[in-house]
């Protein structure tokens, strides 16, 4: 898969997010188990099979974050260059038509999260911006239509 490249910010939170499910989801879903093993027949008893289900798919997901995490390297923002969009730059845009500003984050796909206004560089519009420098004139076909944005400012 090769290495994940994540901000120090998006490092820990996966990190938190890991050890969140290994040590307090886990505790509960083996509560869950303990009580639908109470209720008697383990044959019949959906309360056992749902939270047996349940863990299975919660391992699953730490195993998943582990393997994502020892392949991560975090950004040094000294090594990258500032004057052009990368991974993990804050970058000001003017949409064309509509004159309104928009700042999004250049974040990995783990990372990405619009309702704090960090999109994916996987995503349509992270890919048009990535690479472009001040004063960039951008044009990407989304499913709403074209959009055209000029960037306004990168900083880190």
């Amino acid at each position: 898969m090769g290495n994940v490249y994540l901000t120090r910010e998006g490092y820990e939170k996966l990190h938190k997010e890991l050890e969140y499910l290994k040590n307090t989801k886990r505790r509960e879903i083996a509560k869950q188990l303990e009580f639908a093993r109470s209720l008697g027949d383990l044959r019949e008893n959906a309360e056992y099979d749902s939270a047996k289900q349940a863990q299975a798919l919660l391992e699953k997901k730490i195993a998943e974050m582990e393997q994502s995490l020892s392949q991560v390297s975090i950004l040094d923002d000294k090594k990258i260059d500032k004057d052009k969009a990368y991974l993990g730059a804050k970058v000001s845009l003017k949409d064309m038509d509509s004159g309104e500003e928009i700042v999004y984050m250049l974040v990995n796909q783990q990372e990405a999260d619009i309702s704090q206004n960090k999109i994916s560089i996987s995503s349509p519009v992270g890919k048009a911006i990535l690479g472009h420098k001040l004063n960039d004139a951008i044009e990407l076909e989304v499913p709403a239509g074209a959009l055209r944005y000029k960037i306004t400012k990168i900083t880190r």
